[in-house]
């Protein structure tokens, strides 16, 4: 049985190779992609993370495939329907870093609503400790925070919320009336969360279903004002949309962990030398509209570590291990459905 494991740093790897004890595993920092399949042809397991795109190209070109490990709760990055009509299993991580998450989250609040990054700025460079104007922050205290899906993530981020004598509404598909009734608060429709919030933060998964959730129909609903935090998956927010909102004053500043294109960002170099990616015209705009995005000073954008803690990582590292080798005993955990 070969196992091969993609996107592992190399202070991770030596974990990894404790764990798993006397197996034959292989270790690559690489990404898995269809321009290096031939790194895994022989395996009947790979371990991926986030940035690997395992498509039907990839699919067809490792025969031997039969188990699909991926290091994060989301699996987007994987075609989990061919894979299942190829017979393939594919395990995730369901539940790490809620509470994690959800500090990055108020992290990224915080930063915003008290102006942290731009006065650390003004400082470094002016060593001037004259405040101006432009540092004027706002009180959480007795705010809207709308937070858009209560799972695990969603639900810590509700706890803090309530600590700073926020107001907070939610939206979620599937409701848990008992959680609304214990910490005070109440479930409306997306519309109107949107429509009441000062500050949105998201922590639903991604799927085709809510591709674009936030849109420019929803922003244009907004308060004049409102504060945006993605912390979820980049592909929630269209990012025309968002820069939209942004210019025209809808949307007052954005705190970013998750970018849609992210990953077409780390490969921008490939993309714009590519005739073929090139044709590829969303793609391309959305990279651009990224780069906007960037530059804007109301912007805080960092990239993809609001799961990023030593606890967290060990909880990943932890969980992965026991998928694989609940599928090597045939006993499997945590599969995609």
């Amino acid at each position: 049985m070969k196992i091969v494991l993609f996107e592992v740093p190399k202070e991770e790897q030596q974990v990894f190779s404790q764990l798993f004890d006397n197996l034959e595993v292989s270790f690559l920092e690489d990404k898995l992609d269809e321009n290096n399949t031939e790194k895994a042809k022989d395996a009947d397991v790979i371990c991926v993370f986030i940035n690997s795109k395992i498509n039907k190209k990839v699919i067809d070109a490792l025969p031997n495939l039969k188990f699909i490990a991926t290091r994060s709760t989301g699996f987007n990055h994987i075609d989990c329907e061919y894979a299942e009509i190829k017979g393939i299993k594919i395990s995730y991580v369901p539940a790490y870093g809620s509470h994690t998450v959800a500090e990055f989250t108020f992290g990224l609040i915080l930063n915003l609503s008290r102006n942290i990054e731009k006065a650390n700025n003004y400082i470094r460079k002016s060593s001037n400790f004259n405040y101006f104007p432009e540092m004027e922050g706002f009180d959480l205290n007795g705010k809207i925070l709308g937070v858009i899906g209560t799972g695990k993530i969603g639900k810590n981020v509700l706890k803090i919320a309530k600590s700073f004598s926020m107001n907070v509404i939610a939206y979620d598909l599937y409701p848990d009336l008992v959680f609304a009734k214990e910490n005070n608060f109440e479930y409306k429709s997306l519309e109107d969360v949107v429509r009441q919030s000062d500050i949105i933060t998201l922590h639903v998964p991604y799927n085709k279903e809510n591709h674009h959730l936030i849109n420019k129909g929803n922003i244009s609903l907004m308060k004049k004002g409102v504060y945006l935090i993605n912390t979820a998956r980049g592909e929630l927010v269209d990012t025309d949309a968002l820069v939209w909102g942004l210019k025209e004053g809808i949307i007052a500043g954005a705190g970013l962990d998750v970018l849609e294109g992210e990953r077409e960002l780390k490969d921008e170099i490939e993309i714009l030398s590519s005739t073929p990616r090139l044709m590829r015209i969303e793609e391309y705009k959305t990279l651009l509209e990224d780069h906007v995005l960037m530059d804007m000073p109301n912007v805080t954008i960092t990239p993809h570590i609001a799961f990023y803690t030593r606890e967290a990582v060990a909880e990943i590292l932890k969980t992965t291990i026991l998928n694989i080798k609940g599928f090597l005993s045939n006993s499997m955990i945590n599969l995609v459905k």
